[in-house]
């Protein structure tokens, strides 16, 4: 195992490259599978979580070539096996994204239960009602078998937005025999990638980048190439890790039209950047004082599915809230165990009260000092790294295979950017 050595106060400038988006690279990996004609994915994200998805996909017999670290090949032409490694597949979450097009290619999938992040409960309900209504038979216990004979168009009510419920939806619908329409459906950007892609390939998608989408089942999707948007997570997490710091920070080809309810979220917490074209432009002046809500009340920021305050950046706020003058409360209404990691902050001298498992109020700033600390997921750990990055002394962070699940090459980023930080094996493991 290796760990990150961070020396703090030392501020984030620079210019900066963004990584592929990674919750579009797996479904898009997955979706390989629904043709058997050779696909290309450009602006791949050089992640472990993508290699574990490529891992699955040659452990069941797909041709995978990594052409270079952001250039994947897949070629589907045969399918050996519709049992999947309970080993790899338990690695990561997005493993889940297979069962629809395992579905239609195969018609039958045996599939273990997903991994991933702990940070709650995460139901696959929604995936199984989802492909069940397009009727396949479901059976489960310790893991799942999907069975079908035909899949059929459907009308489908979602019983959440799920983001991965969705894409599983639409990859099975694509070669469903005649009309479906998914409705409650989820259309973050990633969803849209997934659509965007499958209709260039051949796939007939109405109302993308709504909540109601209709598909019309086609017999046969082609190959081809397909380039993947930049990943607005790793845009607003470098965008917190500038502030704080008091960096200048050019965050090239961001995808800006992805971050609008961010760029909210973060102007109330003191937080600005401006929009150049395709890049955004991070100033080293920032207030980074917390506005009140109306009448002088303490503001209160939450998650919910987009276009709302997305999830996988509310770690990253409370670390950057820290560093902000005033009080905020957050309210995680997604999942139940994420704020779980705070007590790392508060260790590190932040001022936080976990009210329950969803909600913490933050008050700041807090002069944070280094300390030694553990990544519990992806994105608590790059919040952990933000408090490193502004705390007086060095810090150690461990299990940070976790935050390479979904950041690229982290340490030689911020080392670019003019970070004190270093990759080290960690000889306690």
């Amino acid at each position: 195992m290796e760990k990150l050595l961070i020396e703090g106060g030392h501020p984030i400038s620079g210019t900066l490259i963004p990584s592929g988006n990674k919750n579009a690279a797996l479904p898009l990996l997955a979706a390989c599978l629904l043709t058997d004609e050779p696909v290309t994915l450009r602006n791949m994200p050089d992640i472990g979580d993508i290699r574990t998805m490529g891992e699955i996909l040659a452990d069941i017999g797909i041709d995978v070539q990594q052409v270079d670290p952001h250039t994947w090949r897949i070629h589907a032409q045969d399918v050996r096996t519709n049992k999947l490694s309970a080993d790899l597949f338990s690695r990561i979450r997005g493993s889940i994204t297979l069962a629809g097009p395992m579905l239609a290619r195969t018609g039958t999938v045996h599939m273990p239960r997903p991994g991933g992040d702990v940070i709650g409960r995460r139901r696959v309900d929604t995936h199984f009602l989802a492909l069940t209504g397009l009727g396949a038979e479901v059976k489960s216990s310790l893991s799942f078998r999907l069975e079908c004979d035909q899949l059929e168009g459907a009308d489908i009510l979602l019983d959440e937005a799920s983001v991965t419920g969705t894409e599983n939806a639409i990859m099975a619908a694509v070669l469903a025999k005649g009309t479906s329409v998914i409705r409650n459906a989820a259309c973050e950007p990633h969803v849209q990638d997934l659509c965007n892609m499958l209709c260039n390939f051949g796939a007939q998608i109405e109302g993308i980048g709504s909540n109601t989408l209709t598909i019309q089942g086609v017999e046969h999707l082609n190959g081809g190439e397909y380039t993947i948007g930049a990943d607005y997570m790793e845009v607003g997490s470098y965008i917190a890790l500038a502030a704080a710091t008091g960096g200048e920070l050019l965050i090239k080809n961001a995808a800006p039209e992805h971050l609008r309810m961010v760029e909210m979220v973060y102007r109330r917490l003191g937080v600005r950047f401006e929009v150049r074209g395709d890049d955004v432009f991070v100033p080293a002046d920032q207030s980074m004082a917390i506005t009140p809500d109306l009448g002088g009340a303490i503001p209160s920021i939450y998650d919910a599915p987009w276009p709302a305050f997305p999830a996988d950046l509310m770690s990253v706020s409370v670390a950057l809230a820290s560093q902000c003058q005033g009080t905020v409360l957050f309210h995680e209404k997604m999942f139940e165990s994420r704020l779980y990691w705070v007590d790392k902050l508060i260790w590190m001298g932040a001022r936080i009260i976990l009210c329950d498992p969803h909600r913490c109020v933050v008050q700041g700033p807090s002069p944070l000092h280094g300390d030694e600390v553990k990544s519990p997921d992806i994105r608590a750990g790059m919040a952990l790294l933000l408090a490193a990055l502004c705390a007086e002394g060095e810090s150690v962070i461990h299990n940070i295979h976790q935050i390479d699940r979904g950041y690229e090459h982290v340490e030689d980023k911020l080392r670019s950017l003019g970070a004190r930080i270093e990759r080290v094996v960690d000889c306690a493991d």
